[in-house]
Formats: C-alpha cells, sequence, structure tokens
C-alpha cells in the first residue's frame, strides 16, 4: 500500500517537473524570439547606415536640433518657476 502512494507521489511530481519544463521552454523559446528580433533589427540598421552615407549626417543634425530644443525649454521652465 504504501509502495503505491509513493509511485502515485512520484508520478504527480514528474507531472509538475514535465509542465514546468514545458514552462521554461516555452519562455525560452520566447526570449530566443525577441534576441533574433532585436538582432535582425540591428543588422537592419547597419545595412542601411552602410548604404546610405548622408543617413550618419541627418541623424547627427537631429541629435544637434534636439539638444538645442531641450536646452531651449530648460531655459523658459528656469523662467516660469522664477515668476
Amino acid at each position: 500500500m504504501a509502495e503505491s502512494e509513493s509511485l502515485e507521489g512520484n508520478y504527480d511530481n514528474r507531472g509538475k517537473n514535465v509542465e514546468d519544463f514545458k514552462m521554461d521552454m516555452k519562455e525560452f523559446l520566447e526570449e530566443m524570439e525577441r534576441l533574433t528580433v532585436c538582432a535582425a533589427r540591428t543588422a537592419y540598421d547597419c545595412v542601411t547606415i552602410q548604404t546610405n552615407p548622408d543617413l550618419p549626417n541627418a541623424v547627427q543634425h537631429l541629435e544637434d536640433v534636439f539638444l538645442i530644443c531641450r536646452e531651449q525649454i530648460e531655459k523658459k521652465w528656469q523662467e516660469v518657476l522664477m515668476e
């Protein structure tokens, strides 16, 4: 009798282990998919930059304009705080 109860416990543990394994595999596959998408996007960006030499200049220009805008916003914000 005790032996059959022991076997049932092992079977229950095995079932839980299988479910845990399935969940782990699902999480690993989702993470691999996410990383694959990131790698593909990075590769696409690299190819785009290499085939369009004007793109780095355009990005630099956007960054410069962003910094100027941010500086102006900070100045206006300081003026508002002073009032």
